[in-house]
């Protein structure tokens, strides 16, 4: 697993990426061979985060095949203009996800990020969480709802709320690269991962 793409898109909550994003170039420090890029959904040259953070992507989702894609969350719960809602709906970003999958990705939802990943079809079945307010909705689907931090069915995964995306991302280091690199990296950010990571059986 040497290339981590980020999914960015209007209205992605900064925490549900930029956490990871950190966690996994930290790791990349300590001996993660990782290539960590944030990419759009379509082409753009600026996206705008939920808060206002404005981010130059390093391209677009169809320019890249990473190892690991990561998807944020951020405006499913209040069916925001902007955000996870209006990009299921549109329908690019869990196309572009199912792509990625089909590939061979392991893909990662961090927070209402799962709701793309249950668009795209790679939930049902499977146990999955995602942030508190999506949960009924979550339910509403062919997914299997867990009370856990983290959820890790081999090749896809899912979490909680919004600060669950630095668990996830620590979880993955040291499942990756192991529990050193995984300590180091929370020692570096003065971090302490908490809850529960539920493993399923899929890989």
């Amino acid at each position: 697993m040497d290339t981590v793409a980020i999914a960015c898109f209007d209205g992605f909550d900064e925490l549900d990426a930029i956490g990871p994003y950190e966690v996994f170039e930290n790791a990349a420090r300590f001996g993660a061979s990782w290539d960590v890029t944030l990419h759009s959904v379509r082409e753009s040259e600026m996206v705008t985060a939920s808060h206002g953070l404005r981010v130059e992507p390093d391209g677009s989702l169809a320019d890249v095949t990473p190892d690991l894609l990561v998807v944020a969350g951020g405006g499913w719960n209040d069916r925001s203009e902007a955000g996870v809602w209006t990009e299921t709906e549109r329908g690019d970003l869990p196309d572009a996800v199912a792509a990625a999958h089909k590939r061979g990705a392991t893909v990662a939802g961090v927070c209402t990020g799962g709701m793309v990943l249950s668009r795209a079809g790679l939930l049902d079945g499977r146990p999955a969480v995602t942030h508190g307010g999506a949960i009924d909705d979550l339910r509403a689907t062919d997914a299997t709802v867990v009370d856990a931090r983290v959820v890790d069915d081999g090749d896809v995964l899912t979490c909680g709320g919004v600060t669950s995306g630095l668990d996830l991302a620590v979880h993955l280091v040291e499942r990756e690269w192991g529990t050193d690199v995984a300590a180091a990296v929370c020692e570096e950010m003065e971090y302490e991962p908490r809850g529960d990571v539920f493993s399923g059986e899929s890989v």
